[in-house]
């Protein structure tokens, strides 16, 4: 669903930062590299465009760059702006898995307390079997967790 709620620029973004991470990506730039030295150092012709040290080349490479890791940087931020997401939604499903389970618990060690078994007065289960508040994990992974 996010890939299909992008702009078009995030999509033209996110289709250039992923054609920069190909080979082909490798190739073409080795090839045009090349191509651009063998005309400019007056091997095939006398005329040059763009004569040793290649400033025009420089620029242009340049100005790629600039603008290459504008693209990945823009794709980066969404992506980490979809794994935070994720990591949220993540988090709501372990609580509730969190409550689901303590509740089996106290479901189990009723059932074997009733039946009189010696698990149910275990004190790893007794601790265990308490629910968790959400306020108290919060804090104390705010107090424990180095700030920025």
């Amino acid at each position: 669903m996010a890939l299909i709620d992008r702009s078009w620029s995030a999509r033209i973004g996110d289709t250039i930062a992923t054609q920069a991470g190909k080979v082909w990506f490798i190739v073409f730039h080795v090839v045009w590299f090349a191509l651009w030295i063998v005309l400019n150092v007056g091997a095939v012709h006398r005329y040059t465009f763009d004569p040793f040290p290649f400033s025009l080349l420089t620029m242009v490479v340049s100005l790629e760059a600039i603008f290459l890791s504008l693209f990945i940087l823009m794709s980066q931020n969404r992506t980490g702006v979809l794994a935070d997401r994720r990591n949220h939604l993540d988090l709501q499903i372990n609580l509730l898995a969190e409550d689901e389970n303590t509740k089996i618990l106290q479901m189990l060690q009723a059932l074997c307390a009733y039946h009189k078994l010696p698990i149910a007065k275990d004190p790893d289960v007794d601790a265990m079997a308490q629910s968790i508040e959400v306020a108290e994990v919060l804090k104390e992974l705010t107090d424990n967790l180095p700030s920025d």
